[in-house]
């Protein structure tokens, strides 16, 4: 490109040199020629004038007289009726200017000059023409190679923005070159980078938070299905097939909510379910890995609460509680129910140290973690609570007592009589 543009511009300025310089040219030309030919009719002019005066004067008109008249490298021919022909100066050779002037007595007068002095006179105008002209395509040549660069760095840059893209380095530069044109295209480079970056980063989230949402219901499932490799019970193996296969639809439904939330964190699907169920779910779920650390999980508060919210989601909102007073808490852990105004409550606490006084409410900010574990289960947490309407948040740091928040299901209103004469409306 660069080269391109030095040559287009090269050319341009050849051409208008050629257009304008031979114009120029033949404008000196013609007008030092002229210029020549009119010294040379006034000197003739002159010349006639002195001899005219000489004659009427009756003074001596010859050769000695004139020469001081005559300007140097011309040649003047003086005719004179009855007298003989007096020349005065060099007769020059080859082509020459002329020009004869006749005076009052009758005389002739005639004055040459070489052509040569207009040649040189045209040469040296050509010369200056031509020093200039040179100058002119240096001016250009410089001129087009700064312009080239300004274009052609700016496009080499940008092609670098968008080998970095392809690469998946989506870093926006932020980079701009003062032309209308390219700004806009380095505009849109970088728009797509942050595009790409948020994907990548989304994508990211989403491979973090499978990993960690499904790494407790593939251990649990594995665990029934090694129960069902150790027992030739078929009571005991369709109990646990049975409890397997829930584990099944429990995967399926992290899945589906993981996906759900990469789209769009706030799109959710709540439904009126009982609390009540979930939390025995995952009572029974957690037991076999509390009596195996020698641990107990307990529920109190109040029964039989109707909450609004996706199941699915309340279950792993409490499940990432619970494996985490597993692996960072001590003791009992308790999961307690309660009402407070339009809500329903479920505290999941335990007996442990707590969160440290330096995290305090960061604990639930991703990759935050007090015991260097990964720091996503609290964070995956409070996405999934928000997504149907509710809230997690930290109700106490030491000893720690997490709260999940979620709306009541609204007291159903009461139906009027209907008049049997009355259409039913469906």
């Amino acid at each position: 490109m660069r080269r391109r543009l030095i040559q287009s511009t090269l050319a341009v300025v050849l051409v208008v040199i050629a257009v304008f310089g031979v114009s120029l040219v033949i404008v000196e030309t013609r007008t030092i020629s002229n210029s020549a030919q009119e010294r040379v009719d006034s000197e003739a002019l002159r010349l006639a004038s002195i001899v005219d005066s000489r004659i009427l004067g009756a003074e001596i008109v010859d050769s000695e007289v004139l020469r001081t008249q005559v300007t140097e490298d011309r040649y003047a021919v003086i005719r004179i009726p009855g007298d003989p022909v007096i020349a005065v100066g060099t007769k020059p050779t080859g082509d020459v200017i002329r020009s004869t002037a006749k005076g009052e007595e009758g005389e002739s007068v005639t004055v040459e000059e070489p052509r040569s002095t207009v040649t040189r006179e045209v040469g040296r105008t050509l010369l200056i023409i031509g020093a200039v002209a040179l100058l002119a395509v240096v001016a250009a040549v410089l001129l087009a190679v700064r312009q080239a660069n300004r274009l052609a760095s700016p496009l080499t840059d940008l092609a670098e923005t968008a080998e970095r893209l392809g690469s998946g380095d989506p870093r926006p530069r932020h980079k701009r070159y003062s032309v209308p044109e390219l700004d806009r295209v380095a505009d849109v480079l970088d728009s797509s980078a942050e595009r790409i970056a948020r994907m990548l980063t989304a994508e990211r989230r989403l491979a973090a938070d499978a990993s960690h949402q499904l790494r407790t219901p593939l251990t649990a499932l594995s665990m029934r299905l090694e129960e069902i490799t150790l027992t030739d019970d078929p009571d005991t193996v369709k109990e646990e097939a049975t409890i397997a296969l829930t584990q099944v639809e429990r995967l399926t439904d992290v899945v589906e909510r993981l996906l759900t939330n990469a789209r769009d964190p706030r799109t959710g699907s709540a439904v009126s379910f009982d609390l009540d169920e979930v939390i025995q779910q995952q009572l029974a779920e957690w037991r076999p890995a509390y009596r195996s650390e020698g641990r107990a999980i307990v529920s109190s508060g109040k029964r039989h609460l109707q909450a609004v919210g996706t199941p699915g989601a309340v279950a792993q909102v409490l499940a990432a509680l619970i494996e985490n007073s597993l692996m960072h808490g001590g003791g009992t852990v308790a999961l307690r129910t309660r009402v407070t105004g339009n809500q329903a409550v479920v505290e999941v606490t335990d007996e442990g140290p707590g969160v440290p006084t330096d995290l305090g409410a960061r604990i639930f900010e991703r990759t935050i973690s007090g015991r260097n574990s990964t720091g996503i289960g609290l964070a995956v947490a409070r996405d999934l609570a928000e997504a149907d309407g509710g809230r997690l948040e930290m109700l106490q740091a030491q000893p720690p007592v997490f709260g999940l928040f979620l709306s009541r299901t609204p007291p159903p209103t009461k139906r009027l009589p209907v008049d049997e004469d009355e259409p039913t409306v469906r």
